[in-house]
């Protein structure tokens, strides 16, 4: 059985620039996400595969939290927005992942949404502006050298880490499997 969900991803550019390929690669594996999570209810969302403690919901919101912290606050410099300013991580160090819970299906898809759109401004910026790939991060603070090169390819594997335990929950919600 193959996912029901119409697949719209483009591949990523075999003869791109580096620039190009990296964004085609972060964009495929956005995209892929999004099918894994597409058409669940907030049950389904909410579905864990023992022993982990994991859920699609969880992992959305996650993604979400790392779209909004690597590009527009690591990278760009530019202030926590919410929810993420108000948690205290220092209670609860997975709060993206705990509280998703409690969101409906229609939240996740908007928090995510929101936070990619942010996240792709800040990269459009930055691949425009002199420097490209070999930007500095403003908050050299997390990883001395910092580049935009090193934080588009960890977005790269964020979401290819996270697409393989998406396959896992998502077959075993309701069967679908594929890319």
């Amino acid at each position: 059985m193959t996912t029901d969900v119409e697949d719209t991803r483009t591949d990523p550019p075999p003869d791109g620039d580096e620039a190009a390929v990296l964004v085609g690669f972060l964009e495929f594996h956005r995209a892929t996400f999004r099918r894994k999570v597409a058409g669940l209810d907030a049950a389904q969302l909410d579905q864990r595969l023992a022993p982990s403690a994991m859920t699609l919901g969880g992992m959305m919101k996650h993604l979400a939290y790392v779209e909004d912290w690597w590009l527009p606050q690591v990278f760009a410099g530019e202030p926590e927005t919410e929810p993420w300013a108000s948690v205290d991580w220092r209670a609860d160090g997975d709060w993206d992942w705990h509280s998703a819970t409690h969101d409906e299906p229609d939240q996740l898809h908007a928090l995510l949404d929101a936070a990619v759109a942010r996240s792709r401004r800040v990269l459009a910026d930055a691949l425009a502006a002199p420097g490209g790939l070999d930007a500095p991060a403003v908050h050299q603070d997390r990883l001395p050298g910092l580049r935009l090169r090193w934080v588009v390819v960890h977005l790269v594997e964020e979401y290819c880490r996270h697409n393989g335990h998406a396959d896992l929950l998502r077959e075993a919600i309701d069967g679908q499997v594929g890319e």
